[in-house]
């Protein structure tokens, strides 16, 4: 049976690749921050009381910002594959937190990595690392991006990914250590954050239609994405680290939808065709540097790994678009 760590297990994708590996057989342990309410709803259906039922999934206290939180946990549970998923990851609030996400986001990589190496050297086994690297760091460079295309972060976010980024290639290079970088583009799911845009669209469509609210307040619409479906995504991740040599990847769908694409069709699939008189813009939702365009060109991952999407942008918004119309007790 191997182990997995997984940090950011709370999240989108923390919870999928969690479900994902014990169904591979996988011994599983999350790393969860310290809370004063719960934060594991994502997580509800795998969890077990360890006081009473036997259960391959393992919750753990730590913080990326603490580096001998992260040694202690290397050294308790021996992980063979460490997915790093934890992060600051809404790259608006970045601009209002740069240090804190500079610290989690980027540094956090740094601690992780030099818990590795130490850990490795000091006789303990081989540890494969996979860092969620995102299509933040390509910013305003010209789209399709590939593994080839130069960085241009245009946030602090995008900045501190570049920095993770470039230090698991370092510690690969300099060190022989098994890292690998996923540079994913968008991905979304019904398990989306409800301050992220996507299920923001999805989560205010429904409340529209449940009478609650009047009005869906957005930013650019204009902004365009590489939206793709999580669950995919993650089990690009695993395939990453089961590849013969530690590397990088693009993962995305190669195909570009703007904001007001995704409202268009969310409004779509719950049977409204009026959308415009149900979106108001605010100008707090600017970025104070814009993304405009980003594109996945994923060749790579189609060729060595065998990596390909599945979920069409349509699909995607209709699973997310019907998950919050049954919450809010909407038929569709």
């Amino acid at each position: 049976m191997k182990t997995a760590l997984i940090t950011g297990v709370t999240g989108q994708d923390g919870s999928y690749l969690a479900e994902f590996l014990l169904a591979k057989g996988y011994d599983v342990h999350g790393v969860i921050r310290r809370a004063s309410t719960f934060n594991t709803g994502r997580l509800d259906d795998i969890y077990k009381d360890p006081h009473v039922a036997e259960s391959r999934f393992h919750l753990h206290f730590g913080d990326l910002a603490d580096a001998n939180t992260i040694r202690r946990l290397l050294y308790k549970i021996h992980p063979e594959e460490i997915y790093n998923l934890g992060a600051q990851s809404h790259v608006r609030v970045s601009f209002d937190i740069p240090e804190y996400t500079a610290n989690v986001t980027g540094l956090g990589v740094l601690r992780m990595l030099e818990a590795i190496k130490d850990y490795q050297d000091e006789g303990g086994k081989k540890i494969k690392f996979y860092q969620a690297s995102s299509s933040e760091m390509f910013g305003s460079a010209p789209a399709p991006q590939n593994e080839g295309t130069p960085f241009h972060p245009r946030s602090p976010y995008g900045v501190a990914k570049v920095f993770a980024f470039d230090t698991v290639r370092n510690y690969r290079e300099a060190y022989g250590l098994f890292a690998a970088n996923g540079i994913l583009f968008n991905h979304e799911s019904e398990r989306r954050g409800e301050t992220f845009v996507t299920r923001k669209i999805t989560r205010g469509v429904a409340r529209i239609l449940a009478g609650l609210d009047k009005k869906l307040y957005l930013g650019n619409l204009d902004a365009c994405r590489d939206w793709g479906y999580a669950p995919e995504y993650v089990e690009a991740m695993y395939m990453m680290l089961q590849h013969d040599v530690p590397d990088d990847f693009v993962i995305g769908t190669g195909e570009s939808h703007s904001v007001k694409d995704f409202v268009e069709a969310a409004f779509a699939a719950a049977g409204i065709d009026d959308w415009k008189k149900y979106i108001e813009i605010d100008p707090r939702y600017y970025r104070p540097s814009e993304v405009d365009n980003l594109i996945a060109d994923a060749r790579k991952a189609k060729e060595k790994l065998g990596w390909q999407p599945k979920v069409t942008f349509n699909e995607l918004v209709k699973k997310m678009m019907k998950n919050d119309l049954e919450k809010y007790g909407v038929k569709g």
